[in-house]
């Protein structure tokens, strides 16, 4: 944990922007990210796992390894997660084109992306790359560290998204949203 925190201060030193959190999501955070997979979720993918935080979660909750794809844009964080989780396949691709690389029928998308501190249209396309790829009525879940969804209203609008905000996690810097997006 401690190899954990020390390369996120790197990266977030490096490229602030990109990381855009003050610290590794926590392990309470991982659990309600995780909560509700399990081996009966089929593939899942997860869009910006960092240190490995929300992924040692997904895992833990019943998910094959061989079942997990990441999508890590940071070559650092995705050699180190490579390192540390053998058998899971770490793409170092940005998550807006998940799509060309993962075969729709998935089973739950989780983001640990910041889109609120992104350019409206890459959270959009985001979003779009996601439920390209999930299965009908599979959920993707995404934390906000705001009062509000981070898919905005309008893309929530446009793909037809029902939300539902699963947890509130206190024990996290700074305190979490949970929230569930799926098709309606």
């Amino acid at each position: 944990m401690l190899a954990d925190k020390t390369l996120f201060l790197r990266r977030l030193i490096r490229n602030p922007k990109q990381v855009s959190a003050i610290a590794p999501s926590s392990r309470y955070l991982g659990r309600a990210m995780a909560r509700g997979l399990g081996p009966q979720t089929g593939r899942v993918v997860e869009f910006g796992p960092g240190t490995g935080s929300l992924t040692r979660a997904i895992l833990a909750a019943g998910v094959a390894p061989s079942q997990l794809t990441l999508f890590e844009l940071d070559p650092t964080f995705s050699a180190s997660l490579t390192a540390a989780f053998p058998g899971l396949r770490v793409l170092n691709q940005p998550a807006d084109r998940a799509h060309e690389h993962v075969a729709p029928g998935v089973g739950a998308v989780v983001s640990g992306l910041p889109l609120l501190s992104m350019p409206a249209p890459v959270s959009r396309a985001i979003v779009a790359s996601a439920f390209r790829i999930l299965a009908p009525g599979a959920p993707y879940i995404q934390f906000t560290y705001g009062p509000k969804p981070s898919v905005p209203p309008a893309v929530i609008e446009e793909f037809g998204l029902a939300v539902e905000q699963t947890a509130f996690v206190w024990a996290n810097l700074p305190p979490a949203r949970v929230h569930s997006f799926t098709r309606k």
